[in-house]
């Protein structure tokens, strides 16, 4: 895709990688450039040294944390777990139903829907950022308040505390809601391409890595890193396999990226300076049975912070030149720079192949759908119908493939089937008609009522009122609730979602979809023999009977638009 003239947002600019990749654009000569960080501070930063520079340029400025609704953009981790109200909202958030709610308040979608950028470069450590809660230290966290409530008769307010902060820090839910509203934001905006630059959690080594966030090696931090990494990779290559969405790219570095800037000055850790102090050897701690954490407080302030000269490597922080030089040594994580990443993203944009993305090596990697595969699928068709004969009974739904609304659509195309027979019948046949009897066929064979009812599928007939059901329903979802009101809306969710619906309005578009198929049918010309229709005349034989199989699997690809795009 051409960059000249067109609107791209880097997320992430401000950082180490980030804004190599924001001044190479800026040289294709983009209309508008936004670009997005953390803090205020930073985009400001970005923007003064840039404007400059590239003063064609219309350089805009985001600030705020993009995993979060924007009323909640601008707190710091510690506040936005540490006060209830925000955590609880937070939990929300992440793990309930996704909902207009929830899009329209996310920060990361509004500031897409605002600038509708042609093209998003994603250069946020999204991994560490979302790992960044400890999930162990939540755990013993929780532990403890567990012990000091059986021992001391601890708060259960404190308990009920870290389990919110447990919860609020599982990677998996996070991740998920940040690509749904991603791809929603970037569908809802016409972006075109997008690319990431990801990582693979520990600089491309192994689980000999030498390097940990804690004492364990390998440390199980850095492993859930690494497999919030590797989750996040294959959630993009599903986005790039939905239809309607953006061209999809990853760049992952399997090494460490360096540098930033080569300085003398405090050394922080975590954005605060570390503070130096001293202990002389007449002030050590005699070790006893037990290793106090606290200690007893015997070491001296020496008032000052720790100066040094350093090396900055942006997201990953600092290091000193005997940690730079160990860590990039030939067999330990080497480096990498940010320009390289760059040039690479510039590339990958434009339409040339580096050889570095991930989507497309994993596109080009993995097994599909094989030739012996569509030829024994036919084998094993015809078996199953052998057998079903053999023992007089139909094969329709279990609910073990799932979802309920695949159940739901067999058993009403089965009741179909079962009263019209071929397709031209059903066409021919009144609305009126078709309900009538289907109805009749659900109130006269048990054995068909059983099987629907029994496998979590409710018959709601066609007075609208009446529900037929078994001990387990599968919609609606139960989720620790007793009982939930039945109002219009919701009978009509859950009767399209996963019941069967006898309902006329229900049949009649069943009658649509038939009238729809006949049509596509109709449309292919009589002489025309080549390869160019999956679905011929032949596929849908209107005078055959109904392959209830088929029809649903047309459903799922042109109502629900859950085509496979990629063979």
């Amino acid at each position: 895709m051409e960059i000249a003239n067109r609107s791209i947002l880097v997320l992430g600019g401000w950082g180490l990688v980030g804004m190599a990749v924001v001044q190479r654009l800026l040289e294709e000569k983009p209309r508008k450039l936004i670009i997005s960080s953390l803090r205020e501070e930073e985009v400001k930063e970005a923007k003064e040294i840039l404007s400059p520079m590239f003063p064609e340029v219309d350089i805009a400025t985001v600030w705020g944390n993009i995993f979060v609704r924007s009323s909640l953009r601008d707190l710091s981790r510690n506040v936005l777990l540490g006060k209830g109200v925000n955590r609880r909202q937070f939990i929300s958030d992440i793990m309930e139903k996704l909902d207009d709610n929830i899009i329209k308040s996310s920060f990361l979608y509004q500031i897409i829907m605002e600038h509708r950028p042609h093209i998003i470069v994603d250069a946020v450590n999204t991994v560490t950022a979302i790992s960044y809660g400890d999930i162990y230290d939540r755990y013993f966290n929780l532990k403890g308040a567990f012990e000091l409530s059986s021992r001391d008769g601890g708060s259960i307010k404190d308990i009920h505390m870290e389990i919110e902060k447990l919860v609020a820090n599982l990677y998996i839910p996070q991740i998920i809601r940040h690509i749904e509203l991603l791809y929603i934001g970037m569908v809802d905006a016409g972006t075109k391409v997008y690319i990431k630059i990801g990582t693979t959690g520990t600089g491309g080594m192994g689980f000999n890595i030498p390097y940990t966030h804690s004492e364990e090696r390998p440390s199980r931090v850095l492993l859930s890193k690494s497999c919030l990494a590797g989750a996040h990779s294959l959630l993009l290559f599903l986005m790039g396999r939905t239809p309607g969405g953006p061209i999809v790219k990853e760049i992952k570095p399997a090494t460490a990226v360096a540098w930033k800037s080569i300085e003398h000055g405090t050394i922080k850790k975590q954005n605060r300076p570390i503070h130096l102090f001293d202990c002389p050897l007449e002030s050590g701690t005699k070790l006893g049975d037990t290793f106090q954490f606290d200690g007893n407080g015997d070491w001296l302030d020496l008032e000052q912070d720790m100066e040094s000269v350093y090396i900055n490597t942006g997201e990953n922080g600092i290091f000193s030149r005997a940690e730079f030089e160990t860590l990039t040594t030939i067999g330990q994580m080497e480096f990498v720079t940010p320009e390289e990443i760059a040039s690479n993203v510039i590339m990958e944009i434009l339409g040339n192949n580096t050889g570095h993305d991930i989507i497309n090596a994993l596109d080009n990697s993995i097994m599909g759908p094989s030739y012996r595969a569509g030829y024994m699928r036919e084998s094993a068709i015809r078996q199953m119908e052998f057998l079903m004969k053999e023992y007089e009974t139909e094969s329709v739904a279990f609910e073990l493939l799932g979802p309920p609304r695949l159940s739901k659509l067999l058993h009403e195309a089965n009741l179909i089937k079962r009263v019209c027979g071929t397709i031209k019948r059903v066409i021919t046949t009144s609305v009126e008609e078709l309900a009538q009897k289907m109805g009749q066929t659900i109130r006269d064979d048990i054995e068909l009522r059983s099987q629907i009812i029994s496998i979590g599928i409710p018959i709601l007939l066609g007075d609208g009122k009446t529900l037929l059901r078994g001990p387990v329903v599968a919609i609606p979802v139960e989720r620790g609730r007793e009982e939930i009101p039945v109002s219009e809306e919701n009978l009509n969710r859950w009767a399209y979602e996963g019941w069967v619906d006898l309902r006329e309005q229900n049949i009649a578009l069943w009658q649509k979809r038939f009238l729809q198929i006949v049509g596509l049918a109709d449309g292919i010309p009589q002489d025309d023999t080549s390869s160019r229709y999956h679905f011929g005349r032949e596929y849908w034989a209107v005078d055959n009977t109904i392959n209830i199989g088929k029809l649903v699997a047309w459903i799922f690809m042109n109502e629900e638009k859950g085509m496979r795009v990629k063979e």
